[in-house]
């Protein structure tokens, strides 16, 4: 089994990844990308996930273990392998807010930004889904970024339940930490899209 963590760019994945480490799961990351004002807990990306397109056969080094693919690269998952996909949601007016604040720290300009942005990530996000839910041996389990915040505890139980693994749910909840909530737009997630 593959357990593969997921999400729009700037929605919570780096949480999802610190929570399944420090609840015992294996992963698999580089640390190319390192922590910074951005993440300052790290990103917990493993490079070759962009190459999957290209060479789907690296996917086999993820086996047994966590590992990040961003939304735009689930298409390319392989065919079999027993993936537990664990996609993260977060309301996309804060998603959007955070890459658009990200990239201009970093110097550069958002192609599109308001609800031109909100409106291209929700389309996009409802097509990688709905493409998810129709692969193999995929199985999708969805992970409400607010709700890992204020309710960690709980989450954790869901995804050790999900996963059917004995995580350390009380070491997981420990990675929740409020003061890396920045992007705060609503008082309470959007309607989920469905496990």
């Amino acid at each position: 089994m593959i357990v593969v963590v997921s999400g729009l760019p700037r929605s919570g994945t780096s949480l999802l990844m610190q929570m399944l480490a420090a609840g015992g799961v294996p992963i698999l990351t580089d640390g190319v990308r390192v922590a910074d004002e951005d993440n300052p807990r790290g990103y917990f990306e493993w490079e070759p996930a962009k190459r999957l397109p290209r060479e789907p056969d690296l996917i086999r080094m993820a086996e047994g273990k966590a590992v990040k693919i961003v939304s735009s690269l689930l298409w390319a998952l392989p065919p079999g392998y027993e993936y537990r996909v664990l996609y993260m949601e977060r309301p996309l007016a804060e998603v959007a807010a955070s890459q658009v604040a990200m990239i201009r720290r970093h110097g550069g300009t958002a192609p599109l930004e308001g609800e031109a942005l909100v409106r291209a990530l929700a389309a996009h996000q409802q097509q990688v889904l709905a493409l998810v839910r129709q692969m193999p041996r995929v199985c999708l389990h969805t992970v409400r970024y607010h709700d890992a915040l204020a309710e960690p505890h709980r989450e954790a139980q869901r995804i050790a339940d999900f996963l059917a693994m004995p995580l350390d749910c009380e070491a997981m909840a420990r990675q929740a930490d409020h003061r890396l909530y920045r992007q705060r737009f609503s008082p309470a997630p959007e309607a989920t899209l469905g496990d």
